[in-house]
C-alpha cells in the first residue's frame, strides 16, 4: 500500500458503497492487520461479504484482492513501528514448529530474490567494485553487520577499502570527504530505511561516485542515488530483520570479486596462511586424525 493508494481511497471515499466504506476505513486505520487477512477474514472483521471485499479491490484498479493485499504488505515494511512489527510477527508465526516456519520464510526470501535478480546489474556491480580506486561500504543499523562482513573480505582482495561507521550522520559524511568519481560507494539498508544510509548515498552522488545500493526494492530510497541496485528480499516483518537473502547476494559479490582477481587473492592467502601458522591463529588438526 502506498501513499497513492491512500490518496485514491480518500478521493473516492464518498462514492463507495456502505460496505466499501467500512473496508476502506478498516484498511486505513489497521493496515498492519489487514495486510495479512484473507478476503474472507477481512469481510468478517468489518461485517461484509467476501465478494464485497473482492469488488472493492477491483474498484481500486487491482486485478483482485491478492494484488491489493500485496500492495498493503509492500507499504507496511517501511511504516510499521518496532512494536507493530513484534505484534505482526507474534500473530503470524505460531509456537508450533516456530523454527521450521522461520527457516521456511527465509527460504522463500531466497527464492523471491533469485526470481527478481538481475545478472546484468550484478555483473555491473562487480565491475564497479573491481575497477574502483577506493571502495566505501556503509550498512546502517542491522545492515551494519552485512557491511562489516563484506568489508572483511574485500579488504583481503583490495587495498583501499573503508567500512564506514554509521553511528553519527555528520561523522559518516566526514568519513566520506575524499569520495570522488574514482570511488565506489556501496550502501546497504532495508526497511525501515535509515536516514544515515540515504544521506551517505546522496552525498556520494554529489561527488559523482559510482554507487551500488543493496536493498529490498527498486522503490527503496537508496536506489534514486545508485547507478546499480541489487535487490534482496528481507521482509520478515518482525523485530528481527531477515538478512539471509542479502547475505547471499553479498557472498556472490565476494566470490565474483575473487574470481576476477584469483592470482592476487591466492598470493594474499598464501602469505596469510604463513602468518596464521606462525602465530597459531587457528587450531591445527591432530596428526593421524581424519
Amino acid at each position: 500500500m502506498s501513499n497513492s493508494l491512500f490518496n485514491v481511497i480518500n478521493s473516492r471515499y464518498s462514492d463507495f458503497s456502505k460496505g466499501q466504506k467500512l473496508i476502506a476505513k478498516y484498511i486505513s486505520e489497521n493496515y498492519d492487520k489487514a495486510a495479512f487477512m484473507t478476503a474472507s477474514k477481512l469481510g468478517k472483521t468489518v461485517g461484509v461479504s467476501e465478494s464485497t471485499v473482492v469488488r472493492f479491490a477491483t474498484e481500486l484498479g487491482y486485478d483482485g484482492y491478492p494484488a491489493l493485499q500485496k500492495a498493503i504488505q509492500e507499504m507496511i515494511r517501511n511504516r510499521l513501528t518496532s512494536v507493530q512489527r513484534i505484534d505482526v510477527a507474534c500473530n503470524r508465526i505460531s509456537d508450533d514448529n516456530l523454527l521450521g516456519n522461520v527457516l521456511a520464510s527465509d527460504i522463500e526470501k531466497l527464492r523471491r530474490t533469485i526470481d527478481e535478480a538481475s545478472n546484468e546489474n550484478f555483473n555491473k556491480a562487480v565491475e564497479m567494485i573491481c575497477s574502483a580506486k577506493k571502495i566505501y561500504i556503509l550498512g546502517a543499523r542491522s545492515a551494519e553487520a552485512l557491511a562489516v562482513f563484506l568489508g572483511y573480505y574485500l579488504k583481503l582482495i583490495f587495498k583501499n577499502v573503508v567500512v564506514i561507521d554509521p553511528s553519527n550522520e555528520s561523522d559518516t559524511l566526514a568519513q566520506m570527504m575524499h569520495v570522488d568519481s574514482d570511488a565506489c560507494v556501496i550502501g546497504i539498508s532495508f526497511p525501515r530505511y535509515c536516514n544515515s544510509a540515504i544521506a551517505a548515498l546522496k552525498f556520494a552522488n554529489t561527488k559523482s561516485a559510482n554507487i551500488i545500493a543493496i536493498t529490498d526494492s527498486l522503490s527503496s530510497p537508496l536506489t534514486q542515488y545508485a547507478e546499480c541496485s541489487l535487490i534482496a528480499k528481507s521482509d520478515m516483518l518482525s523485530i528481527v530483520d531477515s538478512l539471509v537473502a542479502p547475505m547471499s547476494m553479498i557472498n556472490a559479490l565476494i566470490v565474483a570479486a575473487i574470481k576476477r582477481n584469483q592470482d592476487e587473492v591466492s598470493q594474499t592467502f598464501r602469505q596469510l596462511d604463513e602468518i596464521w601458522d606462525e602465530y597459531d591463529i587457528y587450531q591445527k588438526p591432530e596428526e593421524g586424525v581424519h
